[in-house]
C-alpha cells in the first residue's frame, strides 16, 4: 500500500518552491509554479502536482528548462499580447502574458495572448480557472512533443495537446471548467503507471504497430490512443494549429520529450483567448450559463466539467491534502 502523509496547501506551496529554488530556479520563477502546484493537488489532480517537482528541478539541472529566465513581452495588435517565455517556465510567462491580457480583453471586449519558446504548463484549466476568475471566460490551447499518430498511422505526429474552456461565474470560481485533452487519457497518467509498475487499461494507449496495449511502458514508446478516434486527432491538430503554429512555438513532431533528460528545452507554446461576456451577450451571460447549469444539476448524479475539481477544492482547503511520502522524499533530497 502506498504510504502517504497530509500537507496544508501552504505547506505544498513552500516545499515546492523550495525545491524548485534549490535546483537552481529564481524566487520570481519558483513562486508562481509552487501555487500551480498546490493548487493542483487541492484540485484532485496529484499526477500533474507535486509528482512533477522532481521532474522540473531535473529538467532545470540538466538545462532542458531555464529557471532564470525572463519572459519578453510584446504588444503586437491592439488586442494581441504575445510572450517569449525564453525556454524558461510558462507559469511566470503566462502570469505576466495574463497582466496584460486582462486589461486588453476588458477595454477591446476580446484579447489573446500567445506564448512561445515555453515548457510544460501543468494543468491548463488552472490557467484559464485565472481567467474566469477575474469575470471573462477563458479558452487555453497548449502543444506537447509529438505522442499521437494521426488516422490511419501508426507514427506520432501531434501531442496531448489539451484545451480548456472556463465560464465565469458569481461566486468567484468558474461555474463550468472544461480541460481535457486530445487523448484518451492524460500522458502523465500512463508514465505514473509506468513509475508504479501498473498495467495500464485497454484503450489508453497503443504498440509501436497502432495496436492496443497494457503495458506503459510499450505505450509511451508507441503511442497515446487518441479520444474519439480521428475525432480527437482533429483536437489535436487544432491546437497544434493554435498553440504552436499561431504563436510560432516548436511543432510537437519537433520539440523534446517533457519527460527524461534528452533534448533541449521543447520550446512549445501556449495560446489563451480571453472574452468580456458584457461585449457579447448583450447582458445575458449569467442568466442563460445558469440556466444552462441548473437544469444539468437538476439531474440526479449529473455533474458538469469541473465539479469534480471543485469539490476536492474545498476539502483541501480544510482538510489539507494526501500527498505519497515517497515523493517527498525526493524532493526533501533536492532541498538537502
Amino acid at each position: 500500500m502506498t504510504e502517504t502523509k497530509t500537507l496544508s496547501l501552504a505547506e505544498i506551496e513552500d516545499l515546492s518552491q523550495r525545491a524548485l529554488v534549490a535546483a537552481g530556479t529564481s524566487v520570481e520563477n519558483a513562486r508562481p509554479l509552487a501555487v500551480a502546484t498546490a493548487a493542483t493537488e487541492a484540485d484532485g489532480i496529484s499526477s500533474h502536482g507535486l509528482a512533477y517537482i522532481p521532474i522540473y528541478c531535473e529538467h532545470v539541472q540538466c538545462g532542458k528548462v531555464d529557471g532564470r529566465a525572463v519572459p519578453n513581452l510584446d504588444i503586437t495588435a491592439p488586442s494581441v499580447v504575445t510572450v517569449d517565455a525564453a525556454t524558461g517556465f510558462a507559469h511566470p510567462a503566462i502570469d505576466v502574458g495574463f497582466d496584460a491580457l486582462v486589461p486588453l480583453a476588458r477595454s477591446q471586449g476580446i484579447a489573446a495572448l500567445a506564448v512561445r519558446n515555453s515548457y510544460n504548463c501543468g494543468v491548463l484549466g488552472y490557467h484559464t480557472q485565472q481567467l474566469a476568475k477575474t469575470g471573462l471566460l477563458g479558452l487555453g490551447f497548449t502543444n506537447a512533443p509529438a505522442s499521437i499518430a494521426p488516422s490511419g498511422g501508426f507514427k506520432p505526429v501531434v501531442g496531448t495537446n489539451p484545451f480548456s474552456v472556463a465560464a465565469p461565474g458569481s461566486g468567484g470560481e468558474p461555474v463550468v471548467l472544461i480541460d481535457q485533452s486530445a487523448s484518451t487519457i492524460a500522458k502523465s497518467e500512463v508514465m505514473k503507471h509506468a513509475r508504479e509498475g501498473k498495467p495500464i487499461p485497454v484503450g489508453w494507449a497503443l504498440d509501436g504497430l497502432g495496436n492496443p496495449t497494457t503495458d506503459p511502458e510499450v505505450g509511451l514508446k508507441g503511442s497515446m490512443a487518441p479520444s474519439g478516434g480521428y475525432k480527437g486527432v482533429g483536437i489535436a491538430l487544432l491546437v497544434e494549429l493554435l498553440a504552436a503554429a499561431l504563436t510560432g512555438a516548436t511543432l510537437g513532431i519537433d520539440a523534446s520529450p517533457f519527460s527524461g533528460t534528452a533534448g533541449g528545452p521543447p520550446r512549445t507554446g501556449q495560446f489563451f483567448i480571453a472574452i468580456d461576456p458584457n461585449a457579447t451577450s448583450g447582458g445575458h451571460f449569467e442568466t442563460l450559463v445558469a440556466r444552462l447549469t441548473d437544469t444539468i444539476h437538476a439531474q440526479d448524479g449529473a455533474r458538469l466539467p469541473g465539479d469534480g475539481r471543485n469539490h476536492h477544492r474545498i476539502q483541501a482547503h480544510t482538510k489539507g491534502v494526501s500527498v505519497n511520502v515517497a515523493t517527498l522524499e525526493k524532493i526533501k533530497k533536492i532541498i538537502g
